[in-house]
């Protein structure tokens, strides 16, 4: 991190830097259900954030590798 990185005194106190997102916990996938919801949630933040208009339209995503797996349809969420 750069040296004249502004850190807040609550992330001085703590011990945190800017490059790690507040609020993170770990979570283990219990099962498959549990696994999908976490899927779809990935796949779905593009949308949620307005970022694009339909989960497809996102570059970056596995998605369309899972689309291409037979996985989810292009249309997948409620487009």
């Amino acid at each position: 991190m750069p040296k004249n990185e502004y850190l807040s005194l609550a992330r001085v106190n703590k011990n945190e830097r800017g490059i790690w997102q507040r609020r993170f916990w770990e979570h283990t996938i219990v099962d498959e259900r549990d696994y999908w919801h976490h899927v779809n949630y990935v796949h779905f933040n593009p949308l949620k954030h307005g970022l694009v208009e339909r989960v497809v339209d996102w570059p970056y995503s596995s998605f369309h590798k899972a689309v291409a797996s037979g996985m989810y349809s292009r249309n997948w969420c409620r487009e």
